[in-house]
This record gives C-alpha cells, structure tokens and sequence, in this order.
C-alpha cells in the first residue's frame, strides 16, 4: 500500500466508526482564522482532541467559543492525511451544565466590569415624559401587550418598535443592532429619534436568556446615547445588560411605569402649583401695597412744608433786596430760578405714584402671562384627560368650597347678631370697643339682628372716664376703678 492507500483507509475507518460523537471537553488555544474558520482544542486532564469548526457552522453555533469554557461538542472524526492527524469536525457546541454557563457569565462580567461599562458615572437620567419610547422586544407575546397596556393606562406615548428575536440563534445579534439602530436615527428625520429605549423579554431559563449576557449586547447598551431601561425576564433574573442600561426594571410592565408619570396626578400636580403661585403674587402685591401706604403716612404734609420753605425763602429776599448789593441781586435772581425749577412735595408724590403704577402694572402684566401659560399647560395636559377623573375633581373641589362658605358663614358677625348679641357704633359709624371711649351724650347706635336703634349714652356730657391715678408712697391709697 502507498501512504496515500493507507492514509485513504484510516480516515475512511474512522470516519465510518465515529461519523456521529459527541465529546465533552475543555477549549483550549481558541482562534478565528480570517477565512471564517475556528480552530481549537478540546481537553481534559488526560487527552486532547484537535478540532475544527467550518465557517458555514460557526456562525450558527449560539455561542462565542472562548478558552476555558466547558462545553459539548457534536460532530464527525475525521483524519488530516497532509500532518497524518485526526481531528473532530464540530457541527454544534453546547455548554456543558448550568455551572459552566454561571462561570463564564461571571468571567465575562468581571471583564466587561474592568472596563468601566458598568460604573455608575456612565449612567443617564431618564427623560421626566418621554414624547418617543422606543421598544425592542419581540413582535409576539405577552410583553410588547403589557407595555403597551400599562402606557395606555399612566401616559399614552408614541412607541416605535423593532422586531428581534430574544433567545436562540442571532438573537443576540439582534437587539444589539436594534439598540445601534436607535440611537443612529436622525433627530428630526421620517422616522423620529426615541427619547427612551426599552429592552424586554419575559422570563426563561439562564439559557433562554442568554442573548442578554453576550457581548455585543452588553457593548451596544453602554454605548447608547439615548437612556435605557433593561427588563428582561422577572425580578429574580440578572442578566449582563441590566448592569450596563441606565435603570433596570424587574418586569416589562415595571419598565413602562418608569418610563411615564400618570397622567392625573401630573395634572394635580401642576393645579397645585398654579394655585400655589397665584396665592404667592397676590401675597407679594398685597405686601407691597400695604408697604407703598405706610411709607406715605410717614411723610408729612406736602403743603405745611412748602408755606414754611416759601416764608423762609421770602424772608431771606427780603433781606437781599434791602441789601442792594449787586453780588446778593444776582443770588436773588439764581435762586429765584432755582425756586421756579424746583419741584413741588406734590409733583415728587405723583411722579413717585405714577412710578409705582407702572411697576404694578408690569408685575401684573408678568404674572398675567405667567398665568397664561400655566393655563396653556394645563389645557394641553387636560385635554387627553379622562373625563370622568375631570369631573370627579371638580365634584371634590366644590364641596370643599362649599364646606369653606359655611365656615366663613359661621364666623360672620351677623351670626353672632342672631345669638342676642348687639354692635355699637359712634356717630361716625365706628364700633365701641371699650366703655372708656363713650362720653355723657354722645350718640350711639345699636344693631340687633332684626335692625338699628339710635341711643344716647348717659352721664354728664363729655364726660369721660378718667383713669384712676397711681397712689403715691406716703397719701392715701387711690380708687382701682
């Protein structure tokens, strides 16, 4: 027999023996080829096998190879005739155990760790009402429902979704091209750039969620410009790109109320603070126009002031003129135009007033816009609202306003009349407050609750009551009363 011969009827033994093995083993000395092949070794402590992945297969294997992983291989042995070699041609590659799959996911996050994508610096606020959520998540199923279920009931929003598959075969590939594929929309173009990106999927096996541990997902989530929220699987599950995404929600539906406010209470939110500010600038401009009125009560009488100046003044030319001196003549004259330049107390008081005005009417004019636009904003809000949740308000808002007029009703003097009360006033229409203000024959009246009686007050006329005076230390002790 030639080499060839022989060679020709080992690799047709072994490949008539062994055409269909699986083989559990170590990876060891891992490497792509630029022609798309992998090349690797399995291994365990006695043995190695070489072994070979053509391109068409690898890129359906599922997972990445890398040394150190644990894993099964299918395939067929066959011989290498050039290096008299016999190697495994694998056709599927399976890790080997859950354990396995739990080591190299912990391997990977303590690279991917290293490399700062999870540090709490990368993460993004996210946006208080989104206009745009984008989704990815499959098209079927429950989760796309549920989001879209849980919007509709806090804040309905515009959502874009891109179709993946969530586990399996370029699953992985997928929803990092989706999240890519987001974030490279133009702001403005036809189709309009999300403000928030939602990755979901529902619950699984650690295999069935295993697209979300790759790589390239994990790449893609901190790599994105745009905020985004992971929810994949429920609470109990971690996957890689929960530690990658800006906030990690435990469920999808979890992940749609972080996404939105409810809108009710966002509405009663923004009533408050309307009513809040206008109870605030009517506060500021009653405080300023009680501080504008005791300043003028504090000035004195503008005209008592100007007849003082004016005899002084006239005095003083008096004197110059009986002088007859021409340097006072011409003092006489300066200050003559000085007089007739000067301004009055009063035109200072109104050009004060005509001042003060103005700033009224500018503070009044800004709080009027403001209250415009507030009122703007409340009308864009409330026009999506329920009608039913708008009418249960205003019922709330009336009968606590109802229940506010009977207590300001109960706390009216008039009230108090119809008890057997009465109110006396002066002549001048004030209330008696104390006894010690009311002298012999001055003219009262007193209203009862049924209508008004005039009265005189008895005693000698203008008499009042003196207050008793202090008793000295060596006289006599001084009435009290």
């Amino acid at each position: 027999m030639t080499v060839s011969e022989l060679s020709q009827a080992i690799k047709r033994t072994l490949e008539g023996r062994f055409d269909r093995v699986r083989v559990k083993g170590e990876i060891s000395g891992f490497k792509r080829a630029a022609s798309g092949h992998l090349y690797l070794m399995l291994k365990d402590e006695n043995a190695a096998l070489k072994s070979v992945c053509w391109k068409g297969n690898a890129a359906r294997l599922g997972i990445i190879p890398e040394d150190g992983m644990e894993v099964i291989a299918t395939g067929r042995i066959t011989t290498y005739g050039d290096r008299s070699e016999y190697q495994l041609v694998i056709e599927r590659l399976e890790l080997a155990g859950v354990g396995a799959l739990l080591k190299m996911i912990e391997e990977r996050k303590k690279k991917l760790a290293a490399e700062g994508l999870f540090d709490p610096e990368r993460k993004r606020r996210l946006p208080t009402l989104p206009n745009i959520i984008g989704i990815v998540t499959s098209p079927t199923g429950a989760v796309i429902r549920d989001i879209l279920h849980r919007l509709t009931d806090r804040f309905p929003r515009h959502v874009l979704l891109w179709p993946v598959l969530v586990q399996g075969e370029g699953a992985a590939a997928q929803v990092a091209a989706a999240i890519r594929g987001f974030n490279a929309l133009e702001v403005g173009g036809a189709v309009p750039r999300p403000d928030l990106l939602i990755v979901a999927r529902g619950g699984g096996s650690i295999e069935d969620l295993m697209a979300f541990n790759e790589e390239i997902v994990v790449r893609a989530a901190a790599e994105s410009a745009i905020p985004l929220i992971s929810a994949v699987g429920h609470e109990t599950d971690t996957t890689l790109i929960d530690f990658a995404s800006d906030r990690r929600a435990p469920t999808p539906t979890a992940a749609a109320e972080m996404a939105v406010p409810v809108r009710a209470e966002l509405v009663s939110m923004l009533g408050e603070i309307g009513h809040r500010l206008m109870s605030t600038m009517n506060r500021r401009l009653g405080e300023a126009r009680l501080s504008v009125e005791g300043l003028a009560r504090g000035l004195p009488e503008p005209m008592r002031l100007i007849q003082e100046k004016a005899q002084s003044l006239d005095g003083w030319l008096e004197r110059w003129a009986n002088a007859r001196l021409p340097y006072f003549r011409r003092r006489t004259d300066r200050l003559a135009q000085l007089r007739a330049e000067l301004k009055t107390p009063h035109q200072q008081l109104a050009e004060a007033r005509n001042a003060i005005d103005l700033a009224a009417n500018r503070l009044g004019a800004a709080f009027n816009l403001a209250l415009e636009r507030q009122h703007r904003g409340l009308e864009r809000v409330g026009n999506g609202l329920n009608p039913r949740l708008l009418a249960e308000m205003v019922t709330r808002k009336r009968t606590a306003l109802d229940h506010l007029g009977q207590m300001l009703d109960s706390y009216s003097y008039e009230k108090v009349l119809e008890r057997g009360f009465a109110l006396v006033r002066d002549g001048e229409g004030k209330p008696v407050l104390t006894a010690a203000s009311v002298g012999g024959g001055d003219t009262l009246t007193l209203q009862f609750r049924d209508g008004t009686v005039e009265a005189v007050a008895g005693g000698k006329p203008s008499d009042k009551p003196k207050r008793a005076k202090a008793a000295s230390g060596t006289g006599p002790q001084g009435s009290l009363l």
